[in-house]
């Protein structure tokens, strides 16, 4: 079977969404990709294995229009605070579960304004499904890389009416929102920096999905830290390599760009609610993403 265009761990455990209670609203998966891609029952890990809290912080859901559709949003920011430099979360392709809202809340309490938005919404809920294949087929593949940039481009916009700071923007996502993070450093000229976790270089372009990563490599306008696993039996190292050709022959900011490589980590290595979860790089990367920031303006 060959391979889909998703970084996908056969370990793909997904935990309850986050809310301002910390509770669960939607129903968590109960299967996950096994060996060759073949759906495969798992237990499901409710919780994830780091717990933000959410005191001195305004957390939880609201809901953003647009071009008529109310997405739903989960923000984590200091309480009481304005001029917040801001940062875009952008979701695995499990949507905006426990584990992205409490990385929301990590920046929040590292100063930021933190927008996960649910980029799935209008095509259907990610956590209702009970096999990958599915998931993949009937909402995945189903969302155009348009729509998640005007979504990503309407988070902005709120941010700046509701005590964000639009000069100090970044963008940061996970496995599938990793390419995301690429393509969208490529799109919006208001980013000051992107983080890409384990996100996919190279693919096959289709109508909603024209271009990878790979393609837009030369066009940045803000420079990007690439994190990834030298384990990752999804993402081989020879499209990294690839990428960062390309990189060297592109602009200022696509110059700019980096990655690093934990050679033992696999693919999704900072998602603490799975096996694949790798403390020591977990911990590092983290770092190196708030450093990354800080660098580059947003901070």
């Amino acid at each position: 079977m060959s391979k889909l265009p998703f970084e996908l761990d056969v370990h793909a455990l997904v935990p309850g969404r986050g809310t301002e209670a910390g509770a669960t609203r939607r129903t968590a998966l109960k299967a996950a990709l096994g060996v060759g891609y073949a759906a495969a029952a798992l237990p499901v890990m409710a919780q994830t294995a780091i717990k933000t809290p959410a005191d001195g912080l305004t957390v939880g859901e609201f809901t953003l229009q647009v071009a008529g559709h109310g997405v739903p949003v989960y923000r984590a920011a200091p309480a009481g605070k304005t001029g917040l430099p801001v940062v875009l979360v952008i979701s695995e392709i499990f949507g905006v579960h426990e584990y992205i809202a409490d990385t929301a809340r990590r920046f929040a309490r590292a100063g930021y304004l933190a927008l996960a938005p649910e980029l799935f919404d209008r095509q259907g809920d990610p956590q209702s499904y009970g096999e990958i294949a599915r998931l993949i087929a009937e909402v995945v593949s189903k969302v155009p890389d348009a729509q998640v940039a005007a979504d990503l481009d309407a988070c902005i916009d709120w941010a700046a009416a509701n005590g964000g700071d639009v000069n100090k923007v970044g963008v940061t996502g996970f496995c599938w929102g990793g390419r995301q993070t690429w393509l969208y450093a490529a799109h919006q000229p208001r980013i000051k920096a992107g983080v890409a976790w384990y996100g996919r270089l190279v693919g096959q372009s289709n109508d909603l999905q024209p271009r990878h990563p790979v393609d837009i490599a030369k066009q940045l306008h803000a420079p990007v830290l690439g994190l990834y696993g030298g384990a990752d039996d999804g993402i081989p190292l020879s499209t990294v390599e690839q990428m960062k050709g390309l990189l060297a022959q592109g602009n200022a900011a696509s110059r700019a760009s980096e990655f690093v490589i934990y050679p033992d980590a696999p693919h999704a290595f900072h998602a603490d609610y799975r096996p694949t979860y790798r403390k020591e790089a977990a911990e590092d990367a983290w770092k190196r993403c708030l450093a990354w920031f800080k660098r580059h303006g947003v901070a």
